[in-house]
């Protein structure tokens, strides 16, 4: 019986599976997402093409139709429009038929004429990779077959799961429903595990969706993400040119006079400070919870951090008896509606893009003002802190 032309011990058809799933992940980490999505980075023609020569041979995936596909769902996060998010289709599906997902949303033209722009279409992509996407699949059955015997059947079965249940399933699914979150994006989105080595870094999700044009994942000290160290070490010999990190918050002397520059400083780190304002809202919210609880028996089951993500998200991602508890905890609570409102009102001097330059910082001075007269004062110590952004 042919046993392969490599023969190793149980361990060591261990190591090669797991090396050769880690190459797939760094493809799709460095070449698909931060590269062609996001251009985050431009990569060398010589490494660009192998990152696309090994998807084909380890997944069959058409470097268009994936990048179509992650740009909307960016666009279009958390709505029905939305490709793969959990919050719509819920978590079972997600995580456990992401491939199909990804199939059904690469049949659509339109997403693929919207968002599939600036990929790769060269003869190999029009000939080859696109058309026969899954003669790779065939080829590296061969050479698994070849290499390791009837093992290699197993290896290929594992390279041929890896990325449909991490990528796909964990990352769209687990990526937008449980973990920690860094930043207070509009969506759902979270950090699986501080340390991104298993997918390539993609674990700190939250941080991605914080900054999407980042080609460094990792935020905060204790955060690792594999996947920039390989970008850097491709930078140090010249195969790969970064071109877009997440801003580092600055800060400067108080401003009392809130001007044009401040406004783009916290335009620029507007995530860093939704979240610094969620948790300066803390003990409010806290002491509030406790008043409104005595004496309302509805709301003896709600927790503090429900009700800081509840004031802190966008109302499509609450379910109905969320949203209902919510409405309760403004109606009853002057102090909660204004921290609500406030926070409405912070993110009107980004998302008002008809407005002219003149407009925002009026409305910038107007927030600050309203701030510090609320009577809150957490609120009021959070304006003199917003006023430091440089």
């Amino acid at each position: 019986m042919f046993n392969g032309l490599i023969d190793l011990p149980w361990w060591g058809y261990v190591l090669v599976t797991l090396l050769l799933t880690h190459i797939t992940i760094a493809s799709v980490t460095i070449f698909l997402h931060r590269a062609q999505a996001h251009r985050a980075l431009d990569l060398h023609p010589l490494v660009s093409h192998f990152f696309r020569f090994w998807l084909w041979l380890t997944t069959g995936m058409v470097t268009r139709q994936w990048v179509a596909i992650h740009r909307k769902h960016h666009a279009k996060c958390e709505t029905p429009e939305d490709p793969h998010s959990p919050q719509v289709l819920g978590i079972r599906k997600v995580l456990w038929q992401g491939a199909e997902l990804y199939k059904a949303a690469a049949k659509d033209n339109e997403t693929l004429e919207r968002y599939g722009h600036g990929t790769p279409d060269d003869w190999l992509e029009r000939r080859v990779y696109t058309p026969h996407n899954f003669l790779g699949i065939g080829l590296m059955f061969a050479i698994d077959v070849v290499l390791f015997g009837p093992i290699g059947i197993t290896v290929w079965a594992v390279q041929m799961l890896w990325i449909p249940f991490f990528a796909a399933g964990v990352i769209n699914g687990l990526g937008h429903y449980w973990g920690y979150r860094n930043y207070a994006t509009e969506d759902a989105s979270t950090n699986i595990f501080p340390w991104g080595i298993l997918i390539g870094g993609e674990e700190l999700h939250n941080n991605h969706h914080a900054h999407g044009s980042s080609a460094k994942l990792s935020a905060r000290w204790y955060e690792f993400d594999i996947g920039w160290l390989y970008i850097r070490l491709l930078a140090l010999v010249r195969l790969a040119q970064v071109k877009k990190v997440a801003p580092r918050v600055h800060w400067g002397e108080i401003k009392h006079f809130p001007d044009a520059e401040l406004l783009a400083a916290i335009v620029t780190h507007r995530y860093d400070v939704l979240t610094r304002y969620t948790r300066s809202m803390r003990s409010v919210c806290g002491s509030e919870l406790k008043k409104l609880q005595a004496r309302l028996p509805d709301l003896a089951g709600v927790r503090l951090r429900q009700v800081r993500r509840w004031l802190s998200v966008d109302l499509k991602l609450l379910t109905e008896s969320e949203r209902a508890k919510l409405m309760t905890l403004l109606a009853n609570s002057p102090q909660l509606k204004t921290v609500f409102q406030m926070r409405q009102d912070l993110t009107a001097l980004w998302s008002r893009s008809a407005h002219s330059r003149e407009q925002l910082v009026s409305q910038l001075r107007d927030w600050c003002q309203r701030a510090e007269q609320s009577g809150i004062e957490a609120l009021s110590q959070f304006s003199l802190k917003l006023r430091s952004y440089a």
